[in-house]
């Protein structure tokens, strides 16, 4: 048993489904050798048959001899990794820091002095004269290991309280389809609309449009995106979907996209 799964491995693994099909916990994806990314959701079994985990989107890349397959999983909730960027919401304030729902199953926490860029005394100052329950924070994950809550910081561009905007959530495990293979559906859904769209990993956007009107397209094509996400030709699709959506409201002119 042992010499076939080696003869197998130097072979050209045997792919039983194509990428963007759409599979469930159990499937056979393969029989090989191939490279798995995300192996909290694909699983190699000792007779070199790749298993789903999770109902997901399949991505599977092929270069010569060299097989990677990935998987995006279709439904589950949000599990930090340092480095991630995150739309949070303050959910309490302790004395030097405060707890930010970030939609994971353990509290973000952020520190006075990452917020303040300084030292804090509690005995001197109050949290809730900064941020108070409920304000909304972008940041990143800077320390997670599972062994305590997930550690965020606003010390970087961008970072920090939102003053103005909208707010959306979807399924985290549709933020990939949301900003496309190298930003291309995050950069068209911006160009059409006008809108600066933040994109956090935990699965909430943050919109600000020219309008409202404007802003109405741009989440029915965010939500778009989510339905379909496991569907090919996306883009596009959101593309004629956003145009014909502003000259139904009067927003541009067709012949005009």
């Amino acid at each position: 048993m042992w010499l076939r799964c080696s003869t197998l491995s130097k072979s050209k693994p045997i792919l039983y489904f194509q990428s963007r099909d759409v599979v469930v916990p159990g499937d056979v994806i393969a029989q090989g050798d191939v490279e798995i990314e995300t192996p909290s959701y694909v699983t190699k079994l000792e007779d070199g048959r790749v298993v789903a985990n999770v109902m997901g989107l399949l991505n599977i890349e092929e270069s010569g001899e060299k097989v990677k397959v990935s998987l995006i999983p279709l439904k589950g909730r949000y599990i930090p990794r340092p480095g991630d960027l995150v739309i949070g919401i303050v959910a309490d304030a302790g004395l030097t820091a405060w707890f930010i729902d970030i939609r994971a199953p353990f509290p973000g926490v952020l520190n006075a002095a990452d917020y303040l860029g300084r030292p804090f005394n509690p005995a001197v100052e109050d949290l809730r004269r900064y941020l108070d329950v409920g304000d909304v924070v972008i940041a990143k994950v800077a320390q997670f290991d599972r062994t305590r809550d997930p550690i965020l910081t606003v010390q970087d561009k961008g970072l920090g309280k939102v003053v103005e905007g909208s707010l959306i959530e979807i399924e985290p495990s549709r933020v990939p389809r949301v900003i496309g293979r190298r930003r291309s559906m995050i950069n068209m859904l911006q160009e059409l609309t006008g809108c600066t769209i933040v994109v956090g990993n935990n699965g909430r956007i943050l919109l600000k449009c020219p309008n409202p009107e404007v802003e109405a397209v741009a989440i029915l094509a965010i939500k778009k995106i989510e339905a379909e996400a496991h569907t090919p030709g996306l883009t596009e699709r959101v593309r004629e979907f956003i145009i014909e959506e502003k000259i139904k409201r009067g927003l541009m002119s067709r012949g005009l996209g």
